[in-house]
C-alpha cells in the first residue's frame, strides 16, 4: 500500500521536539557539571533543602515550639548512623533553647553555641571532598517564633547530596524547561497552521475551477510572499495550459472544416462513374465525413463557453431530436419511437445535448441489423435514454476515458467518447445496460443540473 505523504506540521514538529530534547538534555548537563564540580554550591544547597526540610515539622503550639516528624522523617535523618557515617540534628529557639537534639558531645563539636544569637545561614566544613562531611544551620519563622535548624553530616550516608542534585535538576530545570517546550511546540504548530492556511485555500480554489473557463485563476488575495509566488506559477501554467487546449480545439475544427470541401467535391465526382467501385469509394467517404463530424463535435465539446448555459427542458430537446433523425432512422430499415414521461427544467447546453442524444440514436442504427427497433425516451425525472433491441455493443470498451477507440469491426468509435464528454460538462451520470442479442439501453441522468 502507498505510504502516504508526511504532514509538514509532523516534520517541523518532529523536528522541533528532537532539538529541544537535545537543547534540554545539554542544559541539564551544564548545570549538573556546575554543581557537582563545585563542593561549596552544592554542599550550600544540600543543607538549605535539608533544613528546610526539617523545619516544616516543627509546630507552634501556645507559644512552645515542638518538633513532631513522622515516621519517614525519623529514618531519613536519625535511624541510619553508622561507622561509616553519621547525621546530627539540633533544633532551637533563637533564645537558645533547645527544641530537638539527637547529640551531646557531636552537637558542641559542629554547632554553634546555643549562646550565640542565630544567624540567617551558617556553614563550615568538616572534612574536604565527597561524599560531604558538612555542617550548618538556617534560620525559619515557625507561628511568630524564630527557629534555628543545624544538621551535621559526616560522609553522607543517606545521600542527601544525590536528592539535593536531583531537587534541583527537577525544579530549575526540568519542570520550567517542559512547560517552556511544550509552549514552543504548541506555538509552532499553531503558527504553522495559520502559515498554511492560505496554501489550504488555494488547494479549495484549485479543486473549485471550472475547467470550461479558460480564464481560470487562483486567487492571490491574503497570499504571503512565499505562497503567492507559488500561486502565480501555476497561474501561469493554467494560462499556457488554456492556449495549448485553444490550439488544439482550433487545429480540430480547422481540420475537419478543411477536409470536408474536398471530401464533398470527390463524392460528386464519384457519383458520376458508374461502377461498383465507386460506391465502396462513396461508403468510405460517408465514414471518413461521419468521422470529421464527430472530431468535429467534439472539438465543439471541449470549447463550450460556461455562458452557454440556459435552462432547458429534455422533453423539448428529446421530441426535436426524434423529429429530425426520424427520416434517417426509417432509412436505414429501423424504427424510432419517442416517449416523454415528463422532465424538470435543467440547466444545460441545447446544442450539445441534441448532440449527444443524436450520436446515441446513429450508433444504434449503424450497428444493428434491419428491423431494429430504437426508443428515444425522456423521464420519468431529470433522465434520457436511448434503447435498442438489437445485437448489443459487444465490443464496449474497457477504457471509456481514450480518445477513440478501434472497435472489433475495424470503425473509431468516438460516438461515446462524445457522449461522456457532454455528460461530463452537465455533471451528468451515464448507465450502460448491454448484452449480446439483447439489446442496449444507455440513460443520461441530469440530477446535477437541476
Amino acid at each position: 500500500m502507498k505510504s502516504r505523504n508526511p504532514s509538514l506540521i509532523g516534520i517541523v514538529a518532529r523536528r522541533i521536539v528532537a532539538f529541544s530534547l537535545l537543547a534540554m538534555a545539554i542544559q541539564i548537563g551544564v548545570v549538573f557539571a556546575d554543581y557537582w564540580f563545585d563542593d561549596d554550591k552544592l554542599s550550600v544547597l544540600m543543607l538549605q533543602q535539608e533544613t528546610e526540610n526539617l523545619a516544616a515539622y516543627v509546630q507552634v503550639r501556645d507559644g512552645v515550639a515542638h518538633y513532631e516528624p513522622d515516621h519517614d522523617m525519623r529514618e531519613r535523618y536519625f535511624d541510619r548512623p553508622d561507622d561509616n557515617g553519621s547525621i546530627f540534628l539540633r533544633i532551637r529557639t533563637a533564645s537558645g533553647d533547645i527544641i530537638h537534639s539527637n547529640c551531646t558531645s557531636e552537637c558542641a563539636q559542629h554547632f554553634l553555641p546555643v549562646d550565640v544569637d542565630a544567624p540567617q545561614f551558617w556553614k563550615r566544613l568538616i572534612a574536604p571532598g565527597k561524599p560531604f562531611s558538612v555542617a550548618g544551620g538556617q534560620t525559619f519563622e515557625r507561628g511568630g517564633m524564630m527557629v534555628l535548624v543545624e544538621l551535621a553530616i559526616l560522609n553522607d550516608p543517606n545521600g542527601f547530596m544525590y536528592g539535593a542534585l536531583l531537587h534541583e535538576m527537577f525544579d530549575s530545570m526540568i519542570v520550567p524547561m517542559t512547560l517552556m517546550f511544550c509552549l514552543v511546540i504548541g506555538a509552532t504548530i499553531w503558527s504553522i497552521r495559520s502559515a498554511l492556511k492560505p496554501v489550504a485555500m488555494a488547494a479549495k480554489a484549485a479543486d473549485a475551477l471550472d475547467p470550461r473557463d479558460s480564464n481560470a485563476r487562483l486567487p492571490l488575495t491574503r497570499m504571503p510572499r512565499e505562497i503567492a509566488q507559488l500561486v502565480t506559477a501555476v497561474n501561469r501554467m493554467l494560462t499556457r495550459v488554456a492556449d495549448l487546449i485553444q490550439s488544439q480545439k482550433l487545429f480540430s475544427s480547422s481540420i475537419a472544416h478543411e477536409i470536408r470541401t474536398p471530401v464533398s467535391i470527390a463524392k460528386m465526382e464519384l457519383s458520376r462513374i458508374d461502377d461498383p467501385r465507386a460506391r465502396n469509394a462513396e461508403r468510405d467517404l460517408d465514414a471518413l465525413t461521419h468521422i470529421l463530424e464527430q472530431l468535429t463535435s467534439l472539438a465543439r465539446a471541449d470549447a463550450v463557453d460556461p455562458s452557454a448555459y440556459q435552462r432547458t427542458s429534455l422533453s423539448q430537446i428529446g421530441a426535436a431530436v426524434a423529429e429530425a433523425i426520424a427520416p434517417f432512422v426509417f432509412d436505414h430499415d429501423k424504427s424510432l419511437e419517442f416517449v416523454d414521461e415528463g422532465t424538470p427544467p435543467v440547466t444545460a447546453i441545447p446544442a450539445l445535448v441534441e448532440n449527444m442524444l443524436r450520436n446515441l440514436i446513429e450508433n444504434a442504427v449503424k450497428h444493428n441489423p434491419p428491423g431494429t427497433r430504437i426508443i428515444l425516451a425522456c423521464g420519468p425525472g431529470p433522465v434520457v435514454s436511448v434503447e435498442d433491441n438489437g445485437k448489443g455493443l459487444i465490443d464496449l470498451p474497457d477504457h471509456h476515458e481514450d480518445l477513440g477507440y478501434v472497435k472489433s469491426s475495424g470503425q473509431l468509435g468516438l460516438g461515446l467518447k462524445i457522449v461522456r464528454r457532454i455528460s461530463a460538462l452537465h455533471e451528468a451520470t451515464i448507465a450502460i445496460d448491454t448484452a449480446p442479442d439483447r439489446g442496449t439501453k444507455i440513460s443520461i441522468d441530469f440530477s446535477a443540473a437541476v
